[in-house]
């Protein structure tokens, strides 16, 4: 109970320091110093640094240096590779020409709050072959974000679309799919088919929905829109086949993807540094000055270290406050208590919903949460005498629902730092149609399973 009191005071510090506009990173990372802390003084071991420095204070500073090693290496790496190649797709002008191409179609469509529902459509099928939320979402900034801006709508709605284009681990490839079939004992391809989508269709259509009423409201209310909208003189513009450069990465992943048969397999990385390969190429055939072709590249490198500097850092403290929250015990605390409520089927199933959403939203893990709590939901099946499936779809979609809701989650520090807009607006934005998809979740999973 001491680490949920501890927990609580600390969120309240750092929501407030937020709110006053101290910089999140230090904030965040200062917070979850300040629970490790907190951890070691109420006599909880602090999770384990690969190789302890023999002394628990001084390990707090090895667990950032776990994690930042960690990050950098993997999620942080993809961030700084799209990162980079977006920059480098701007400064050759490729950029321009797939805005000034693939916008002329969806310019029929009037509102182009229309068009964001479509686009959030669009992204959650694709998360159906792209399993990573924060690779799907920095794949859709190099691609969809700057024909959504072109069309007049904010960074902000476009972030917000884009954040909640993986908000339900759809399929059978997606590993939250795959362990709710195993806890069912079904096949994960039924538990799709059968289960899953029955509940899916409607919250996407929700969410859809719901997304274009928003991101219009807030819109005219902050008077954004118009501001953004991106102009291209046709004039200064390479030759048209560039436009096949900002999606050539995207591409490749889906060429060499088992979901098309493949049995090759290209990571979003080494996608990203074909296309900058690729691009390189490119631009040798129109200006025929090498030196001038690697000056460019500095572009890429460039826009690497911006986003390690603005991303990759928040992302690495969003983990060591998940890591504090998790060594004071506030997470165990909290399942535990759900553990133990002695709640019917239906109100077992809402607290569920609401402890791993809560659980997500202030770690900014979903598989964490869902993870954690997978186990409990045959058990109580069996003791209300139901299908486990009642259970296991909310509980899955709660945790994938709020991970795009959370400011310190992976997938939206990584679109807000490409976007350049705060984590914290982008969830003021996604909070009002997911959190309905919450309630959507329930109200199927209760009615239509």
């Amino acid at each position: 109970m001491v680490g949920v009191i501890v927990a609580t005071l600390v969120i309240l510090l750092i929501a407030y320091l937020v709110y006053k506009k101290y910089k999140p990173q230090t904030v965040i990372l200062l917070g979850g110093m300040i629970l490790i802390a907190s951890a070691i003084m109420i006599g909880n071991p602090i999770i384990a640094a690969k190789q302890s420095m023999g002394n628990p204070w001084l390990d707090i500073f090895k667990v950032i240096e776990d994690l930042a090693s960690n990050r950098v290496a993997g999620l942080g790496l993809m961030i700084m590779s799209v990162t980079g190649f977006v920059k480098y797709m701007d400064y050759i002008g490729a950029s321009r020409v797939f805005v000034h191409i693939g916008v002329k179609p969806l310019q029929l469509i009037r509102s182009p709050y229309v068009v964001l529902a479509f686009a959030y459509l669009i992204g959650q099928m694709m998360k159906m072959a792209i399993t990573s939320a924060a690779g799907l979402g920095v794949l859709l900034m190099a691609t969809m974000f700057p024909i959504l801006l072109s069309l007049g709508v904010s960074r902000g709605a476009a972030a917000a679309v884009i954040v909640s284009a993986s908000c339900i681990d759809l399929g059978p490839a997606a590993a939250t799919s795959n362990l709710m079939a195993k806890t069912a004992g079904i096949d994960v391809v039924d538990y799709f088919i059968t289960y899953q989508l029955v509940v899916a269709i409607p919250v996407i259509l929700t969410i859809a929905v719901l997304h274009s009423i928003v991101q219009r409201y807030f819109d005219k209310k902050e008077n954004t829109a118009s501001a953004e909208k991106m102009e291209v003189n046709e004039g200064e513009l390479p030759p048209k086949i560039y436009a096949i450069l900002p999606i050539l990465p995207l591409l490749m992943i889906f060429i060499f993807s088992p979901v098309v048969g493949s049995k090759l397999k290209m990571s979003l990385v080494s996608a990203m540094f074909f296309g900058l390969f690729v691009s390189m190429v490119f631009e040798f055939f129109r200006t025929q000055d090498l030196k001038e072709v690697f000056k460019g590249i500095q572009k890429f490198f460039d826009g690497m270290g911006s986003a390690f500097a603005t991303v990759v850092t928040l992302v690495i403290a969003g983990e060591l406050f998940a890591n504090g929250l998790n060594a004071v015990g506030a997470v165990d605390t909290v399942i535990n208590a759900s553990k133990t409520a002695g709640f019917g089927e239906e109100a077992m199933t809402i607290l569920l919903q609401t402890v791993i959403a809560g659980a997500t939203i202030l770690t900014g893990s979903g598989d964490a949460a869902v993870f954690s709590f997978a186990g409990l939901a045959p058990v109580i099946a069996a003791h209300h005498g139901v299908n486990p499936v009642e259970m296991l779809i909310p509980m899955q979609f709660s945790a994938t629902l709020a991970r795009s809701i959370s400011p310190i989650s992976a997938v939206m520090i990584a679109v807000a730092g490409i976007a350049m807009v705060s984590p914290f607006d982008i969830a003021k934005r996604t909070m009002i149609p997911l959190g309905a998809g919450l309630i959507v979740t329930t109200i199927a999973s209760l009615m239509l399973i």
